[in-house]
Formats: structure tokens, C-alpha cells, sequence
């Protein structure tokens, strides 16, 4: 089995933002998931969002990491993180 990822990762300097605002525990899993995402996007808790092209959601407890899939480049750019509310989808 290989280590090297086989999609290339992108992430959007406000996730960087948004990631210090989080608390330290579920930051350093959501960073860990987002490095994973370069391996297999998707793989975990994921799900297409509703009326858009390749726009997907990933569950990490109460946050969700969004991001967007562009299979033919090989391509995963995340751009936004949330926690989990009633507005989130």
C-alpha cells in the first residue's frame, strides 16, 4: 500500500481562520481529516450537497468540512468549515 496521496489538496486561506477559532481538540482532528482528504475523498462521513456541481460535505462531529471535487484534475480544494446548526445545509 502506498503512502503518497493521489489527489492534490487545496485549502482556502479563511479555513485557516476559521480553524482558530475551534477548539484545539476538534481542530487538530479536523486538520488530520483534511490531510486525509488528499488520499481518499471519499471516504468517512460525506455527502453531496443538493443542487450543486461537486461541492461535498464531511462530518467531524459537530463540525463539517466543505469542499469541492474536481475528479478529471485529481483536484480537492477545501473552503469552509462550520459547526453543525440548524442553518448549516
Amino acid at each position: 500500500m502506498s503512502l503518497d496521496a493521489n489527489w492534490e489538496l487545496s485549502v482556502d486561506p479563511k479555513v485557516y481562520k476559521e480553524l482558530s477559532k475551534i477548539p484545539k481538540d476538534y481542530a487538530d482532528k479536523i486538520i488530520g481529516v483534511i490531510e486525509s482528504l488528499a488520499f481518499d475523498p471519499y471516504a468517512g462521513d460525506i455527502e453531496k450537497i443538493k443542487d450543486e456541481q461537486c461541492v461535498w460535505r464531511r462530518r467531524v462531529g459537530r463540525y463539517r468540512i466543505f469542499y469541492e471535487l474536481y475528479p478529471d484534475s485529481k483536484l480537492v480544494s477545501v473552503f469552509h468549515i462550520e459547526i453543525r446548526g440548524s442553518k448549516t445545509y
